[in-house]
């Protein structure tokens, strides 16, 4: 009797970069409404998004550099 080997299907990757474009995007949305906005409805909340476009921003070129060292600390070690 023959038996059936199943592949096993791996379920897809999602890109390392994703977190970090989120982090980006949202620190970049939280910049225009904290610092450029000439909407006078924002204005109660231009504190908070300036200290929130503050951390974002920094922590996702920091999360990028860090997916960039990775990355190249693994292909090294594949070599």
């Amino acid at each position: 009797m023959e038996e059936k080997k199943e592949k096993s299907v791996a379920p897809p990757r999602m890109s390392p970069y994703v977190f970090t474009l989120l982090l980006l995007g949202f620190g970049l949305w939280c910049f225009w409404d904290g610092w450029l906005t000439t909407d006078q409805k924002m204005t109660e909340h231009a504190l908070m998004n300036q200290v929130f476009s503050a951390i974002l921003i920094p922590w996702a070129v920091w999360d990028f550099f860090k997916i960039q060292r990775h990355k190249k600390a693994k292909k090294h070690k594949e070599d």
